[in-house]
């Protein structure tokens, strides 16, 4: 029972504070005896602003041998890779950006809707509405999400990103990076709309462009991972331009055939998502064209940093 986990982990980490083991107990609790096989599960991509979704196959196993964080597992088939977290209401999004590393989601029929969306393609359906949901008080599993702090950042890059795909739509998006770019410093050419061959922005520091590095930038807006082949694009287009370096931007982020040549591309190509990409916007949104700011108009605030955050 829930209990006899709560006094185990009491015991094992007596310095710990009560919260936290309530917390880590009723995790350690659902992931044993609550999850089922047949049940679904969600896991935030650590490289794209996607989710990957599979279904439970098995048992909780202890295996001794393994490390030991692994020693217990799960078996599950995963039978959808790299969703678009644009595509997921805001509700749903709130309780897949928890803190909790492991807690079930029942908050306002989410199950039922993320089921309905999986039949329709991963899009929510015309006809669908939330239909809010009773927990209850005696259901142990019931109050995971409830007491799950909702994570303030991930939820104000959701909001950031609505914002910038309902104003930068399509080739728009090539249009804030420029701007980004500018408040860094760049000077920019961005060609006329129409096939790009690889590129579309020029840019080089110095009044005129002409310092170094000069960078040439591929833009992607499209919902999901790009391919390889955008990349090998881009280094061609360098080649042509004659500029060492170059700045690769994809909405939804990057295949794996990509994110295997971080490391060997590092000293002449750089990688953003969606995240970095407004991370760059949040870095520089002082010094943005006025224009830009009119159409992402955006609030500082300041919080306390959660303890994982100061690791």
């Amino acid at each position: 029972e829930l209990k006899d986990f709560y006094r185990l982990f009491a015991e094992i980490y007596p310095d710990n504070e009560k919260a936290k083991v309530q917390n880590n107990s009723r995790q350690a609790y659902l992931f044993c005896h609550g999850m089922t096989k047949g049940d679904w599960v969600v896991l935030p991509s650590k490289f794209n602003p996607t989710l990957h979704f599979g279904k439970i196959t098995g048992p909780c196993e202890f295996d001794a041998k393994a490390p030991d964080r692994y020693r217990n597992s799960r078996s599950v088939e995963w039978f959808a890779m790299d969703v678009p977290r644009d595509r997921f209401d805001q509700d749903i999004l709130y309780s897949f950006g928890a803190f909790l590393t492991f807690c079930r989601i029942k908050r306002n029929n989410a199950e039922a809707r993320v089921k309905e969306m999986a039949a329709n393609g991963w899009k929510v359906p015309a006809s669908s509405k939330a239909q809010l949901s009773k927990t209850e008080s005696d259901d142990p599993e019931a109050d995971t999400e409830a007491t799950a702090v909702v994570n303030l950042e991930t939820t104000a890059y959701e909001q950031i990103a609505r914002l910038i795909v309902a104003r930068f739509k399509g080739h728009g998006l090539a249009n804030l990076v420029k701007a980004i770019l500018e408040a860094e410093g760049y000077t920019v050419y961005q060609p006329p709309e129409g096939p790009d061959h690889g590129v579309d922005l020029l840019a080089g520091p110095e009044a005129l462009g002409f310092g170094q590095p000069r960078i040439c930038v591929q833009v992607k807006s499209t919902e999901g991972p790009v391919e390889r082949t955008v990349l090998d694009q881009l280094i061609g287009a360098m080649q042509i331009h004659n500029a060492p370096q170059g700045l690769l931007v994809s909405w939804g982020g990057f295949k794996q055939t990509i994110e295997r040549e971080r490391a060997a591309q590092f000293f002449r190509v750089r990688l953003w998502n969606r995240d970095d990409l407004i991370r760059a916007l949040l870095g520089n949104y002082d010094k943005i064209d006025p224009v830009v700011k009119a159409e992402l108009p955006l609030k500082r605030f300041w919080m306390v940093a959660a303890d994982e955050d100061l690791d």
